[in-house]
């Protein structure tokens, strides 16, 4: 059995080689390898060494892709979709779906380094039955889109910070075919953005704070999954997981422990905040809007 392994020092800064270089006499005591170095271009990932750091995107596979569906040379433009744009009709359904789904297919793989696209991904993936010539569109915006901002992808620096830090935010009945919201959340640990999520809530929020609340209750969730996971690789996670939040109102159903008229209609579930505050797993925060990250997984932005 022949094994090729990629080994490579961690962002994190510490003592790593010589655990690195354990690790390697350890698993080569047990099989044939073959040491490539560090690791380049890996199934469509590219990672860019520099002094700082590491930086991970998909570029070729981007190029690919433009090229795949003859946009290569299409004119680009500053958002992947228009924000706030309203349609009572998406047109007539596709007489080749194929071309529509691949186009999904390919966004979806380059949103692994891409968390701007997640969201139009994710959107975009709801027509994948029956795709219409509207959804053609779309997709095909966001093509142009990914030509403007073909460079674009995650850049990890070195640090002495591994502070875990979290955003949670969400839009209010974003889905007008039932009425519900969109949950966004990311995490950071020292920089840059290494874990991200965009879902639909499967319950109907009845206000924005209500929305908000319930996409903290599952960031704090991937709170305390994190911490576990960091603990387990020996990083401390004493202190809580600061997450940040933009709408004050979700912020105080969080840390206030009693259950007044406005919140006794939230299931019990979304109610793990409170615990978690009260408990010190973890600490929420007030950001602004405009400092809210995780708000481009939750909807179509402008430019701003």
């Amino acid at each position: 059995m022949v094994i090729s392994l990629y080994v490579d020092d961690l962002i994190i800064t510490g003592s790593n080689e010589g655990m690195i270089k354990k690790f390697k006499d350890n698993l080569s005591k047990t099989f044939e390898m073959t040491d490539l170095g560090k690791l380049k271009y890996f199934l469509g990932f590219e990672i860019t060494y520099t002094e700082g750091g590491v930086f991970l995107s998909q570029r070729k596979y981007a190029q690919q892709l433009l090229e795949k569906f003859g946009m290569e040379n299409c004119k680009s433009v500053n958002t992947p979709l228009m924000p706030n744009e309203k349609r009572q009709d998406d047109g007539a359904e596709l007489t080749n779906p194929r071309l529509y789904r691949s186009m999904v297919g390919g966004l979806l793989y380059l949103a692994a380094t891409r968390p701007d696209l997640a969201f139009v991904a994710s959107y975009l993936s709801k027509s994948l039955a029956q795709p219409k010539e509207q959804n053609l569109q779309d997709a095909k915006r966001v093509l142009r889109y990914i030509q403007g901002t073909i460079d674009y992808g995650l850049n990890f620096q070195k640090t002495n910070q591994t502070e875990l830090i979290g955003f949670s935010d969400s839009d209010w009945a974003g889905c007008k075919e039932d009425m519900r919201s969109t949950t966004g959340m990311c995490f950071t640990l020292g920089s840059g953005m290494f874990t991200w999520q965009t879902q639909k809530q499967d319950i109907i929020g009845q206000s924005t704070a209500e929305a908000k609340y319930m996409a903290l209750s599952s960031a704090t969730n991937h709170a305390v999954w994190l911490k576990r996971l960091l603990g387990e690789m020996k990083v401390d996670t004493d202190k809580g997981v600061p997450i940040y939040c933009d709408n004050t109102s979700a912020i105080t159903i969080g840390r206030n422990l009693v259950q007044h008229w406005r919140t006794k209609h939230i299931q019990i579930r979304y109610h793990i905040v409170r615990e978690a505050e009260r408990e010190g797993v973890i600490n929420l925060r007030y950001c602004s809007g405009e400092g809210q990250i995780a708000d481009i997984l939750t909807k179509p932005l402008g430019t701003k």
